[in-house]
């Protein structure tokens, strides 16, 4: 008896070739989802939330170098002094302010006895005026771990140190935060942009958790004094622009030193991202700073994107070959193979976005998905014409 016509499948070597090739890229994005961007989600759910500290909390320094940040001082700045722990000072090093920094410093002074503030010295080189301000800041210091923010942002909860304060209790030399954006409804882009600040985060802090850290943000992250002063400040990264965070911790990380927070208490959130232009500049720093890594990383995440590109291609290579020679087998199979991917993306990424509050996403995160490289392609390009030396 004949069999209908749509399972007369012609097993040629075309047809193997192509659904090799689907299988194998797919099986290498599900580890990458499964083994890789599940960690953080995973982290914070099997984490102990009655875990108790020692009684014996560790004193904190909060340093935030400012310039003509009066606005968000006035905003934010009293939720970080009045965080619910029990020893911490916070130290602002005004970068030559010419607004009401000044003024308003000096005001919360009378209110906030943990406030103390100085600046940096008129005359500072621009290219390492922010490392600058740090270097002050921590040698002002009184307290071994020093925790960095920006003017532009606030702690989510006023648990924010004690967070902090778990992991250093077991014994880690650097901690790791994440910084939400906060974008209003009427900025272009804003869900790309929530995606991919999210993205990002996945990837520093799913590796730390592995222990493979490379990088963190000055938004929200901590380290021991004596980290920094055992590996001569900034030292190594004087000749980069930026670079006084995430690149500083590819310098100091190590496998075993680095924590991870990613509870909602120990977040920083930021609404800086207000235009497009903000976004590029913000993201552009990271973008410059990320081609003088050190270790696997970059490897780790160009081998992801290269296999996510050619499963999309071997997918669209099937649909199109099964068209066109009548194997509807293989169509069948890419569509699976293509739903199944975006189910299990759709899933991790999801509990991630709950988790990071980055929003919902639907088909539109195959979109995302593949614009993305396309978009850091582009603001590296941008970042490394404005950081070109002028002759």
């Amino acid at each position: 008896m004949d069999l209908p016509h749509f399972l007369n499948v012609d097993f040629s070597l075309s047809f193997w070739i192509i659904l090799g090739a689907i299988l194998l890229f797919f099986i290498i994005q599900l580890i990458y989802y499964l083994l890789v961007y599940k960690k953080p989600y995973a982290y914070e759910h099997k984490r102990d939330k009655t875990q108790q500290i020692s009684s014996d909390l560790p004193p904190f320094s909060v340093i935030i170098a400012s310039k003509n940040e009066s606005e968000n001082l006035a905003k934010y700045l009293p939720s970080i002094l009045e965080q619910d722990y029990p020893d911490f000072e916070v130290i602002v090093v005004n970068m030559g302010s010419t607004d009401e920094t000044d003024v308003l410093l000096k005001a919360l002074n009378q209110k906030y006895s943990n406030l103390y503030h100085t600046y940096v010295p008129a005359g500072a080189e621009d290219l390492n005026e922010k490392k600058l301000a740090l270097t002050i800041g921590i040698k002002a210091a009184k307290n071994d771990i020093v925790l960095f923010t920006e003017a532009y942002c606030v702690p989510v909860s006023d648990k924010w140190i004690r967070e902090f304060a778990v992991e250093f209790s077991k014994g880690k030399d650097v901690v790791l935060g994440f910084c939400k954006l906060e974008i209003g409804k009427k900025v272009a882009m804003r869900k790309f942009i929530l995606y991919d600040n999210m993205v990002q985060g996945l990837k520093y802090l799913s590796l730390a958790i592995l222990g493979k850290p490379f990088m963190g943000i000055g938004r929200n992250l901590a380290y021991k004094k004596e980290i920094f002063f055992e590996k001569k400040g900034f030292s190594s990264v004087l000749n980069i622009e930026a670079g006084e965070d995430d690149l500083y911790i590819n310098k100091i990380a190590k496998e075993k030193n680095v924590g991870v927070v990613v509870s909602p208490e120990s977040m920083t959130q930021s609404d800086v991202v207000n235009n497009f232009f903000t976004w590029r500049a913000l993201k552009s720093k990271y973008l410059y700073t990320k081609q003088f890594y050190k270790g696997a990383s970059p490897f780790i995440f160009g081998f992801e994107t290269f296999s996510k590109y050619l499963f999309y291609l071997s997918v669209v290579a099937g649909i199109v070959y099964g068209a066109l020679y009548e194997n509807y087998l293989l169509i069948a199979l890419s569509v699976v193979f293509l739903i199944v991917r975006f189910i299990v993306q759709l899933n991790i990424i999801g509990k991630n976005s709950r988790l990071f509050g980055a929003g919902k996403f639907h088909i539109n995160l195959l979109f995302f998905d593949v614009f993305q490289p396309f978009n850091n392609f582009r603001f590296r390009k941008y970042a490394n014409k404005r950081n070109k030396p002028k002759r």
